[in-house]
C-alpha cells in the first residue's frame, strides 16, 4: 500500500512536502478549499520547485471555483516545473462551495469539467460554453509556458457510485476523504470498471483515500484526546456536512446528531441560518479546538480515522488495499513532522 500526505495550503508548505519526500512518502497533495485555507496552485508551485520526485497533487478542485481553461493552465503550469508529477483531483465542490453558502455542484457538471480539463492537459482542444455561446479553446502558446506532453494524473472524488462511474466513463482513478469502509470501495471499484469497460477507457488507474492515523501507545484510550485530536478534523468535516444537509441524520446514530446540534449550538445558528457558513468551518481541516473534542464521538473515531495499534492498523490497512484502495493520504495536524516519521516507520 502506498501512502502520501495531504495538508492544507500555505507558507512553508513546501518544507512538509521535502520532508515527504525524504521518507519515501508515494504524493503530497494540498486541499482546494478558498476562504479557508491557501491558494492550492501557488502552494504547489513552491513545492514543485523544492521537490525532485514526489508527486504533487490538488484535492480536489472543482467546475464550481474556476474556469476549465484557467483550472487546465495552473495544473500545466504545474507540470512544467514539474513533469510527470501532477495529480488533480476533481470533485463537486461540496466543502469549498460551502464555505461560500452556496451549493455542490452538479454530477453532469462534474463530468464535463473532467473531460475539459483531461483535454486541455494533453494539448487537445475541448469545448468551452459561456450561457448559448460555444467555442473550442486549446491552449495557444506551450513550450516554457505549460507543458502538455507529460501526463496529469487525474482522479475524481466519490462519496457513491455515480461519481465512481463517472471516474471509469472518463478514464481516471477515484479519491474520497474519510471513507474507509472496504465494502464501500468494492462498491467504487466495481462501479468504475464497469463504466470503463462499457466507455473503452483504461482499467489501470489509480483509488486514493484521505484519512488520518494514530497510533495507539500500550493501554491508551481509543477514544481519547489524543485519537480525537489527531482525526477530529475529518469528524467536523462530517458534522459540518450533516448541519447542512438535515436529511444526512438519517444515517447518522443518536449520538452523532446530537453531536450535529451541539454544534450548531456552540456556533450560534441553525441548520437553516443562511449566514451559518461565516461560523460552522471555525479551525476547519486543521487541529480542532480542545473545546470541540466531545462532538468527536467514539463512533466517528471508530468510521473515520485509522486509531489502533500497530498491528491493528496493519491488518485494517491490508484489508482496505485488499478492497481496491491504492493509496491512503494521510493528514497530520497534531505534530506534523512527527507524525509523518510515525507513519513511514508504520508502512516501512
Amino acid at each position: 500500500m502506498r501512502t502520501g500526505i495531504v495538508v492544507t495550503a500555505r507558507p512553508g508548505v513546501e518544507d512538509l512536502a521535502v520532508l515527504a519526500e525524504e521518507l519515501g512518502f508515494s504524493s503530497f497533495w494540498v486541499y482546494d478549499t478558498p476562504m479557508v485555507n491557501g491558494d492550492p496552485f501557488v502552494s504547489l508551485g513552491l513545492c514543485a520547485k523544492a521537490t525532485s520526485r514526489i508527486r504533487l497533487g490538488v484535492g480536489v478542485t472543482s467546475p464550481a471555483l474556476r474556469s476549465a481553461p484557467a483550472a487546465a493552465a495552473a495544473l500545466a503550469s504545474l507540470n512544467a516545473l514539474a513533469p510527470g508529477r501532477i495529480i488533480c483531483g476533481i470533485g463537486t465542490g461540496n466543502t469549498a462551495r460551502r464555505t461560500l453558502g452556496m451549493l455542490p455542484t452538479t454530477m453532469a457538471e462534474l463530468e464535463r469539467f473532467t473531460g475539459q480539463l483531461q483535454d486541455l492537459c494533453a494539448g487537445r482542444s475541448t469545448e468551452y460554453r459561456e450561457k448559448d455561446r460555444v467555442r473550442d479553446v486549446r491552449f495557444l502558446h506551450v513550450g516554457p509556458y505549460v507543458n502538455t506532453d507529460d501526463p496529469v494524473e487525474f482522479v475524481v472524488a466519490a462519496f457513491g457510485l455515480k461519481a465512481a462511474a463517472i471516474a471509469g466513463r472518463r478514464g481516471a482513478g477515484v479519491i474520497s476523504f474519510g471513507l474507509l469502509d472496504p465494502a464501500a470501495w468494492e462498491g467504487f471499484d466495481q462501479a468504475r470498471r464497469e463504466a470503463a469497460q462499457a466507455a473503452g477507457t483504461p482499467l489501470d488507474v489509480d483509488s486514493y483515500v484521505m484519512t488520518s492515523v494514530h497510533v495507539l501507545g500500550q493501554g491508551e484510550d481509543r477514544h481519547g484526546d489524543a485519537s480525537r485530536d489527531a482525526m477530529g478534523h475529518i469528524a467536523l468535516a462530517l458534522l459540518t456536512f450533516a448541519a447542512d444537509n438535515p436529511a444526512f441524520g438519517d444515517a447518522l446514530s443518536d449520538e452523532e446528531n446530537a453531536a450535529v446540534r451541539r454544534l450548531l449550538d456552540r456556533r450560534g445558528t441553525t441548520a437553516t441560518a443562511t449566514d451559518r457558513h461565516h461560523v460552522l468551518y471555525r479551525g476547519y481541516l486543521g487541529r480542532i479546538d480542545p473545546e470541540d473534542r466531545d462532538l468527536v464521538v467514539p463512533s466517528l473515531v471508530d468510521k473515520l480515522g485509522l486509531v489502533g495499534t500497530r498491528d491493528e492498523l496493519t491488518s485494517r490497512i491490508a484489508s482496505m488495499e485488499q478492497a481496491g484502495i491504492d493509496e491512503i493520504v494521510i493528514q497530520p495536524v497534531v505534530d506534523p513532522e512527527v507524525e509523518m516519521r510515525e507513519l513511514a516507520k508504520l508502512v516501512g
